[in-house]
């Protein structure tokens, strides 16, 4: 599973959600602990994202991070939603511009996807111990 791909995503991943960052978890454990479900998971998860999408510098990291939550969010896929909803908060993105990302989806993806990705903000917060109010600043 370790490709150059795979390597290329893992690293930008560990940059983006690094424990410089306050009220973060551990990603890598997060993403291996995945290899228990699925061998590909893992890969999948490191390799889309994080090896594609955020090694592409013609976008601020926001704006990737706003493209990656859209994407997965119209995927269906809660388990990397979460973890880049996360990413979100670490690159500077508040609660509103999250929410208002997925509210844009809501005519092309169908609202339940969206209420689901919405329910995955509030429980990042509160994993995150962040507020309404924390979350805007």
């Amino acid at each position: 599973m370790s490709t150059d791909r795979y390597q290329r995503g893992l690293d930008r991943m560990m940059e983006l959600v690094s424990t410089e960052h306050n009220n973060t978890f551990d990603h890598a454990k997060l993403v291996e602990s995945y290899a228990a479900l699925d061998a590909e998971l893992s890969d999948y998860i490191v390799s889309f994202a994080f090896g594609d999408i955020y090694s592409r510098d013609s976008l601020t990291q926001q704006e990737q991070t706003m493209v990656t939550i859209s994407t997965l969010a119209a995927l269906g896929t809660e388990v990397q939603l979460k973890l880049h909803i996360n990413v979100g908060f670490n690159v500077g993105l508040t609660k509103e511009k999250i929410v208002g990302a997925l509210i844009q989806c809501i005519p092309y993806i169908g609202f339940p996807r969206v209420l689901n990705g919405l329910t995955l903000v509030k429980e990042v917060m509160a994993e995150r111990g962040m507020t309404s109010e924390a979350a805007t600043n």
